[in-house]
């Protein structure tokens, strides 16, 4: 009998369920891909139900012995706002509708504050049915399995601080197809885009690889890096105390070594911000980032990085070659490398539904993070309509496509011409130089003709190479009559 009350006791004090936990993202004011199946999961007690009900359906999953669950929605259309029931919890604001992921370092995080027309575009940003979802900087040695942020209704007070390509492109694609968007926006200024990569495929590729040994090298020299530092972190309070008491400008604080924690650690940024919103259903990503890899060693293994990555991504959200739309570098002066950085980025094309907004005409050559936000996300957006959307329209400037010999003189050929090839703004055609077999390049004539463009200089009678917009703050001015920038390109005769 004591047995029995004993083992009574201890039934009572075992729950019979436990309240589900879902990850931030799955929260108030989401918004639910539409047209495909939607993934919803969490924690719940093991062994325990969790049935998932919203807009008429119902579905149910029986959590692991770790905890975990998820369940599948059956595609819906946009619409909404719905209630999501998930056993005793209920999500509010649900809206289904297109849901795009955003990354990459400063020009994707730059915020709606620091944009042309900032004041008035932040007092019109008022969309209900468009929702905001930031994900907050964090860095993570291995997977994470969730994030934080919270989603939000789009008004002035929440765009503020948002992701203004995020936000551009999102209210294009709100107006120009009439469904709920959503955008979650999850980048880090300054940072490169290994991190944003899983660790087994830097380990995987031999031209990767050698990213992961650098950063070994790296994190072997912190404990001596960081004793230096500290040593000029307490010199440098004393003299800017020092200076405080004079009346003088305080000294140059002490930059910390890069080590344990930081950013630019390989996969760290993936492994945090990215990996565990992957679950998520969404229709596509856009990238905007290649700054912090465009240096001497770095700018031309871009291109087996870059490709990597996205081929990295659609693995892990295992939603096939999802659409993946990317920002070119804009027009800056810089150090030399940009070109063959735009070269890498350019590069990825040869991917399946990949697509590139070229901003050469709307960069800024002293300042890194260019204002024109909107037409950077109107080209986005673009590119999103024919890609992602299936719309039959241009969405790119001119792209090289091959070159001829004719006597002194070379013809150039390009897909993407449009309606047709034209000079922006009129007059002279810049941006284009040729060059001998052996011999320098040196600035050359250049004229539309038709769908091409012929291209010659004096100087050289036997053009073998060209390049156009070769600069890292090209003055280059073809576009196609729908007013996209041609894609800078170097080529050889075959």
């Amino acid at each position: 009998m004591r047995l029995r009350f004993l083992a009574s006791i201890a039934l009572l004090a075992v729950p019979l369920s436990a309240e589900v936990k879902l990850p931030a993202i799955i929260s108030d004011h989401m918004l639910i891909q539409q047209q495909m199946p939607v993934r919803i999961w969490g924690k719940a007690a093991p062994g325990e139900k969790v049935t998932v009900e919203i807009n008429g359906q119902q579905t149910s999953a029986v959590a692991d012995n770790s905890g975990a669950w998820e369940a599948f929605l059956q595609p819906m259309t946009a619409g909404g706002p719905y209630e999501m029931k998930i056993n005793q919890v209920v999500v509010h604001d649900v809206l289904i509708g297109e849901v795009w992921v955003g990354s990459g370092q400063s020009n994707m995080e730059l915020p709606m504050t620091r944009v042309n027309d900032a004041d008035a575009e932040i007092a019109a940003a008022n969309y209900p049915k468009m929702r905001l979802f930031t994900v907050k900087k964090k860095v993570s040695e291995t997977p994470l399995d969730d994030v934080e942020g919270a989603w939000s209704l789009c008004t002035p007070e929440s765009t503020r601080n948002f992701s203004a390509v995020g936000y551009f492109f999102s209210r294009y694609i709100h107006q120009n197809r009439n469904v709920p968007v959503g955008f979650i926006h999850s980048s880090w200024g300054g940072t490169p885009a290994q991190s944003w990569t899983t660790h087994p495929t830097l380990e995987a590729n031999p031209l990767l690889k050698p990213i992961l040994e650098d950063w070994e090298k790296t994190l072997s020299s912190y404990p001596a890096a960081n004793e230096r530092y500290q040593q000029q972190l307490a010199a440098y309070k004393t003299a800017a105390a020092e200076a405080k008491a004079a009346g003088k400008p305080a000294p140059t604080a002490p930059r910390p070594p890069t080590g344990p924690g930081h950013p630019n650690t390989p996969a760290g940024l993936w492994n945090a911000m990215i990996a565990p919103i992957t679950p998520y259903a969404i229709r596509g990503v856009l990238w905007y980032q290649g700054e912090a890899n465009a240096g001497q060693q770095t700018a031309y293994p871009y291109r087996y990085l870059f490709r990597a990555m996205i081929e990295d991504w659609r693995h892990e959200w295992a939603q096939g070659d999802f659409p993946f739309l990317f920002v070119q570098l804009a027009s800056f002066h810089s150090n030399g490398y940009w070109p063959v950085l735009r070269e890498s980025q350019t590069d990825a094309l040869e991917l399946r539904n990949t697509g590139m907004a070229v901003i050469d005409d709307i960069g800024e050559s002293n300042n890194i993070h260019p204002k024109n936000k909107q037409d950077v996300g109107k080209r986005l957006a673009l590119a999103a309509q024919a890609i992602a959307y299936g719309e039959r329209i241009e969405y790119s400037g001119p792209m090289f496509r091959e070159l001829t010999s004719e006597g002194n003189k070379l013809r150039v050929y390009f897909d993407h011409i449009g309606t047709g090839l034209e000079v922006r703004g009129g007059g002279e055609l810049l941006g284009f130089e040729i060059a001998g077999k052996t011999e320098g390049f040196v600035p050359a004539e250049a004229r539309v003709d038709g769908s091409t463009v012929v291209v010659s200089c004096d100087q050289v009678t036997d053009p073998a190479r060209i390049r156009y917009a070769w600069a890292d703050d090209p003055k280059a001015t073809l576009e196609n009559r729908e007013g996209l920038q041609a894609g800078p390109f170097r080529a050889d005769l075959k």
